[in-house]
């Protein structure tokens, strides 16, 4: 195995407002938003890395390459709260022999899974 390039330092989000959307990310995931300035934003998310927002000029106009998955122990209950707190759904759950999960934009479009596994298998 050959030495890697580097590690992770954070994931990055493009967005148009970087203290809102690290604001609703903080209440689906914990943490403080940690503006540096008025175009980047961090969030140490507990128990796992760096989340930051940082400002650009265009919108988001296509469907994203890279999305969250949550982990939650109920989706219908947790897509309830997440609409309250501005996701939108995006068509509805889907159930399979891994678990379920439903796909929802949070306000600005990017898309995201609120996941939940299958129990343990029956025999």
């Amino acid at each position: 195995m050959t030495a890697p390039l580097g590690r992770v330092d954070e994931i990055v989000v493009d967005c148009a407002d970087p203290l809102a959307l690290a604001t609703f990310w903080s209440t689906v995931l914990g943490g403080e938003p940690a503006p540096r300035d008025p175009d980047w934003c961090r969030l140490q998310v507990p128990g796992w890395g760096l989340l930051a927002f940082q400002r650009v000029p265009e919108p988001k106009s296509t469907k994203n390459r890279l999305h969250l998955d949550v982990a939650v122990d109920d989706v219908d209950a947790a897509v309830e709260r997440a609409l309250t707190l501005g996701a939108t759904p995006v068509g509805a759950r889907h159930d399979d022999v891994a678990g379920s999960f439903h796909v929802l934009l949070d306000p600005e479009g990017n898309e995201w899974c609120v996941v939940a596994p299958a129990g343990p298998p029956t025999r």
